[in-house]
């Protein structure tokens, strides 16, 4: 458990890190910059008939009480195939997705409002 929480630790601070690493000499762009790279190179595959393209991204979807939440999807020609859920997870996992609800959902809310209003 004392693992898992370290780990989970880095992960969330995983671009503060990467800027602490750098000495203030830039950001972790880069790291935001592959993966939307990566998820479009799979997406344009997927559309041009590679079969079995599994990429996560947050899209709207019905997998917890938030409008939108990310997890695995499918993609083929005409994009999302399917959404394969969030899948089994453990209790850990499972309060933390409970505890980032409220926080997620105002998220959400305030890009919703700003797109509604761009």
């Amino acid at each position: 458990q004392d693992q898992l929480e370290k780990l989970t630790g880095r992960i969330q601070e995983a671009g503060t890190e990467v800027v602490k690493a750098k000495a203030g000499a830039g950001s972790a762009t880069l790291s935001m910059a592959y993966a939307g790279a990566r998820f479009v190179f799979s997406l344009v595959d997927a559309m041009n008939g590679k079969e079995g393209v599994i990429e996560c991204a947050f899209v709207r979807s019905q997998e917890t009480e938030s409008p939108y939440f990310s997890t695995p999807l499918l993609l083929g020609k005409n994009g999302i195939e399917k959404n394969l859920g969030i899948g089994k997870i453990s209790p850990f996992e499972e309060k933390m997705v409970a505890e980032a609800m409220s926080e997620l959902k105002a998220s959400i809310k305030k890009g919703e409002e700003f797109a509604k209003n761009f």
